[in-house]
């Protein structure tokens, strides 16, 4: 599932290609699963609207519309294998496209926006309400209130990072990744971290998030950016499925158990 820094450059490039544009039509295939919004809802929402904005909010990719003055939001939740493309009307339309977007176009000429799901575990809905996520920003919380997180808490760390009511966008690369450069182990309880420990944690989540969003994401799976092209993270990972394979600071083989019902993978040594 494409994570924070994924959704990330994934909105930045849909906005990069398509903000100021006006939706001219709305296509939706009308399968089960994929509508949160009715399609006629959705249709009826985004059509003569124009897009001021594309951004993140945790794992959902936030398009701001407005029409006549009134402003509302589409919202799209790529699941498993959801892609956000802008593809000229001339290429060919892929398998499992759920919704196709055609907006007025520029000095290029008009572009369509694509949405493309085989397992459809995406979601597209539309609000007139503004969406917040379910937890707060990893790359923005405060020290203070990254810490009181997770005081009292008794799951283990790696689990209470994948909690989105807590912390919203992160899922298992970066949990793990997060957890090797802040030395801790994910099966530490994350109320028993020490101060300097959630402190190193904080600096790590940021790092390596940051660094994978200017890579361009993490594609160990299906995972393709708003032009269709792979990122580059993946040849950074530190432990996330390197399971077996020598770390690379001690050579000690890393580590894969299944927690909270998640793979995830340690150094032994460097995790304490």
């Amino acid at each position: 599932m494409p994570e924070l820094p994924e959704v990330e450059t994934i909105a930045n490039g849909v906005h990069a290609r398509t903000h100021g544009q006006t939706i001219l039509a709305v296509w939706t295939s009308n399968k089960p699963q994929t509508f949160k919004s009715s399609p006629d809802m959705i249709a009826e929402t985004l059509t003569s609207s124009r897009i001021e904005r594309v951004h993140r909010v945790g794992k959902t990719i936030v398009v701001d519309l407005m029409r006549e003055r009134r402003p509302a939001q589409f919202l799209v939740h790529l699941g498993m294998t959801g892609r956000l493309l802008v593809s000229a009307p001339e290429t060919p339309v892929p398998p499992h496209t759920h919704a196709i977007l055609t907006l007025s176009g520029g000095a290029d000429g008009i572009k369509e926006l694509r949405f493309v799901d085989a397992r459809r575990f995406g979601r597209l809905s539309v609000t007139a309400e503004t969406y917040t996520g379910p937890g707060a920003e990893p790359l923005t919380i405060g020290l203070e209130d990254f810490i009181a997180l997770f005081r009292k808490r008794k799951t283990p760390i790696k689990a209470a990072l994948l909690n989105q009511s807590l912390l919203h966008g992160i899922g298992n690369i970066y949990a793990d990744e997060a957890l090797f450069h802040a030395k801790v182990r994910p099966t530490r309880h994350a109320g028993r971290l020490t101060r300097d420990e959630l402190t190193r944690l904080r600096a790590a989540l940021i790092k390596v998030i940051n660094k994978a969003i200017k890579l361009g994401g993490s594609s160990v799976s299906d995972y393709v950016d708003a032009e269709g092209v792979a990122g580059f993270f993946q040849l950074h990972h530190m432990v996330y499925s390197r399971g077996g394979e020598p770390c690379r600071v001690c050579k000690t083989p890393i580590k894969r158990i299944v927690l909270a019902g998640r793979g995830t993978h340690f150094c032994p040594v460097c995790q304490r």
